[in-house]
């Protein structure tokens, strides 16, 4: 094996190690993107990973992530999102499954308003999961209801990683967006055919509510708050956005503005709310940032070393012609998705693996659309899926991390079986993003 491709795995496996080590993703990045760049030209190597920062970072579209992060807090710090929770599940309280079911549906409307997969889990977590254990569903079942659940925000527009791939890969954001409500509406009622199957099948899993206290009180001017609120906020914000009235980064403060008068009507905007809201979304922005800086230096030095060549030789070798450079590409990112931050991941694998799928014939858009929905399973795939340990961080004590990732498993294998319809069926990626061009 020649130096060319033992230093581009070399970089892949310092990196596992370093993760493996609990080390933070954005300085595991940095650390391999500097040494290996140090270790293959010398000092006058750190430019690159200097410059391939600077270009990733200077890019106007991801001024929309933390407008789209503020927007996600503030709507949860004002109990907006506890009230739409509220009106779900007393209008669908005497089906079977009724709560897991509204537990999706929340988590489907909160990624159509915020795109924040960690909030859109630990609202859940925080909000659904009791309310399931309480009634004794399946706990197997409640925890992959609220991780699946919560993670629609990857899909369901605004989604910050499909803000980040298409600056990136210069595909257009509201197309990406249009897909992505098709294909995250598509995959939530997935979700909810799979309850409703498991209702049918294992009764005891999802036993109906009993007794008056497992009835609410249904008061209907709350009810259609709880509701509208939010679906004028979504109307406002997808609509400017597909519509081309406003770019992803002017919808983004447009959705901002639009949370404040919602929380203002409901009478929910307090100083702390504002205060808390702002730090929050502050931390959270920065966070993101460090690790997609980091992503871009280490992507700098990888394609430097020779890697992006390495894979491609890789993926053309597979058997099969350009299905078999296709699965590649899916298994690539697959694995990636085990132990990388999905930020990260757009940012290191889109830039290696996208060109390789393109030279086949395959469309860009669709390409697009179908890395989203392979990067959705790498919020549950152990060992190191965000969803996992953003739901552990909130869960009751008697939750264990080896029960969350059995929960994980049926409802990876729900997102593996769309992977394979949008492959064979490919319009039920492109249709919406056709008929609103």
């Amino acid at each position: 094996m020649s130096m060319a491709e033992i230093i581009p795995l070399g970089m892949f496996i310092v990196l596992f190690l370093l993760l493996g080590l609990g080390i933070p993703v954005a300085f595991s990045l940095f650390f391999v993107a500097i040494s290996f760049a140090l270790l293959a030209w010398g000092t006058g190597g750190t430019s690159i990973v200097v410059s391939s920062m600077f270009g990733a970072m200077n890019n106007f579209t991801l001024v929309a992530i933390p407008l789209f992060i503020l927007m996600s807090v503030l709507l949860e710090k004002s109990k907006i999102v506890e009230e739409l929770f509220d009106s779900l599940y007393s209008v669908s309280w005497r089906l079977r499954g009724g709560l897991a079911m509204a537990g999706i549906a929340v988590g489907a409307v909160l990624g159509a308003i915020s795109g924040v997969v960690a909030a859109g889990v630990i609202g859940l977590a925080l909000i659904a999961l009791p309310q399931m254990l309480k009634y004794r569903y399946d706990r197997p079942l409640s925890l992959g209801v609220v991780m699946a659940g919560g993670t629609l925000g990857q899909l369901i527009p605004p989604s910050l990683n499909m803000v980040v791939y298409g600056a990136m890969m210069g595909v257009s954001v509201a197309a990406l967006f249009a897909g992505g409500l098709a294909a995250g509406v598509a995959l939530a009622l997935m979700y909810i055919i799979y309850i409703v199957v498991v209702g049918l099948l294992r009764p005891n899993a999802l036993p109906k509510p009993t007794g008056d206290e497992a009835k609410p009180t249904v008061n209907f001017t709350r009810v259609l708050r709880g509701l509208i609120l939010p679906a004028i906020l979504i109307a406002v914000v997808l609509g400017s956005i597909l519509s081309g009235a406003a770019t992803p980064t002017e919808g983004a403060g447009i959705g901002v503005v639009g949370t404040v008068l919602l929380a203002l009507v409901a009478r929910r905007m307090t100083w702390t709310v504002a205060k808390d809201s702002v730090w929050s979304s502050v931390k959270t922005s920065s966070m993101i940032v460090w690790i997609l800086a980091g992503a871009a230096g280490f992507s700098g030095v990888f394609a430097g070393v020779g890697g992006v060549t390495l894979v491609t030789k890789a993926a053309e070798a597979a058997p099969g012609g350009r299905w078999g450079v296709l699965a590649f590409a899916i298994v690539f990112i697959f694995f990636l998705g085990m132990f990388l931050e999905t930020m990260a991941l757009i940012m290191l694998a889109a830039p290696i693996v996208t060109p390789v799928v393109l030279a086949q014939g395959f469309d860009g858009l669709w390409w697009a659309l179908l890395f989203m929905v392979v990067l959705q399973t790498a919020f549950l795939t152990p060992p190191f899926g965000f969803a996992i340990f953003y739901l552990k961080s909130v869960a009751p004590k008697a939750v264990r991390i080896e029960h969350i990732y059995r929960a994980t498993l049926p409802f990876i294998g729900l997102q593996l079986l769309f992977v394979l319809l949008a492959i064979f069926f490919p319009w039920l990626l492109t249709w919406l993003p056709n008929l609103t061009q």
